[in-house]
């Protein structure tokens, strides 16, 4: 599904969207808000790159990032919650992940969490090994990812 049928299913249904990003720094964002008409559905986009901008601006709680690093299911769900608790959005994508390069034999390069949080229903999270393609096809790929989990949300 396209940015133009995510944002017309969300007006369908009446929900406002909005994202929580690190590894993509708003590409996510950027993908809903190059469509014509995009304010009505999309609420607004947290660009949260640094753990405590991800702290401050969407409340991820530090023992969350102390126990799991940033690069966590855990960190996802609590930044895509937070997004939703910190605007008048329904529905939250969030994105958190190692584009690289780098990584280590734990968390290794093109490994991305992301978070869907819905208002009033449980937040649903994922883990995605894109693998190392290098930090360009990471970033679009995650873009992708978490534009398809909206599109799904959405269906």
């Amino acid at each position: 599904m396209k940015p133009a049928d995510i944002l017309q299913a969300a007006r369908y249904w009446g929900h406002r969207i909005a994202t929580a990003e690190s590894c993509t720094g708003g590409m996510v964002s950027a993908a809903l808000t190059d469509v014509a008409g995009s304010s009505d559905m999309f609420e607004r986009g947290f660009v949260t790159y640094s753990n405590a901008a991800k702290q401050e601006m969407l409340g991820v709680l530090p023992e969350t990032l102390a126990a799991h690093g940033a690069v966590s299911e855990q960190v996802a769900c609590e930044m895509a919650e937070g997004a939703l608790r910190h605007s008048a959005a329904d529905l939250a994508v969030s994105i958190t992940g190692i584009a690289g390069p780098g990584g280590s034999e734990f968390k290794p390069e093109g490994r991305v969490c992301f978070g869907l949080a819905r208002r009033g229903q449980p937040t649903q999270v994922e883990t995605v090994e894109f693998g190392a393609k290098g930090r360009d096809k990471v970033r679009r790929a995650a873009r992708d990812h978490a534009l398809s989990l909206l599109a799904r949300a959405l269906g």
